[in-house]
Order: structure tokens, then C-alpha cells, then sequence
């Protein structure tokens, strides 16, 4: 089960960034909960919106799907979705379908 666990990062000013760590699987089982969860975290983020995923441990297609469509929501608002802590199995996905382009990876 994907879990996402929200903080705001440097501080609680009202425009720090919003940390988000997901772990677990990110498949057909949890995309739909963790879309609404990440649309909802849009809702009080600004500017910045990170993913933490390094205890991510399987992303599906559906997974990947998730992350364009709340990256596009993210547009339209102002705020850039960006990704950290992204493990090698995901990397490799985001190279392969040259979405590691469309979305800032965080070291």
C-alpha cells in the first residue's frame, strides 16, 4: 500500500515548500487513493510541491500516469512538482519514456 506522509519543508512559512514521502507500491490497487491524496496536498502547497520516493519499492504504469496528471494540476496552480530520493528501478522507467525531462529530480 502506498502511504504518503506530508511536512512542509524549511519551516512552516506559507510558502515553503510541501515534502511528500510515499512508500511502498504505487499500483493498480493504490493509484486512485494516492491521486486524490496528492490533489488534496495541492490544495495547501505552494510553489513547491517535492515527492520523496525512496521507499518507493514498485511503480506501475498507473503510477506513472498519477505523477503526469498531478504534475499537470500542479501547472495550472503555479507550482512545480518536483521528485527526490527516486530509486534506480523508477529511474530507469522516467529515462526510458524521457520523462526524467519533464519533471525536476531533487538530489
Amino acid at each position: 500500500m502506498t502511504v504518503i506522509d506530508t511536512v512542509p519543508l524549511a519551516g512552516a512559512g506559507a510558502s515553503a515548500p510541501t515534502l511528500v514521502h510515499l512508500w511502498g507500491d504505487i499500483d493498480i490497487f493504490t493509484t486512485a487513493r494516492l491521486r486524490q491524496r496528492l490533489i488534496n496536498t495541492l490544495a495547501h502547497s505552494t510553489g513547491l510541491l517535492v515527492l520523496d520516493l525512496s521507499r518507493v519499492t514498485f511503480c506501475g504504469a498507473g503510477g506513472i500516469g498519477v505523477l503526469i496528471g498531478v504534475q499537470s494540476r500542479a501547472r495550472t496552480r503555479g507550482i512545480t512538482l518536483a521528485l527526490t530520493g527516486v530509486p534506480p528501478r523508477m529511474a530507469r522507467l522516467l529515462r526510458i519514456t524521457g520523462l526524467d525531462h519533464r519533471f525536476p529530480i531533487m538530489a
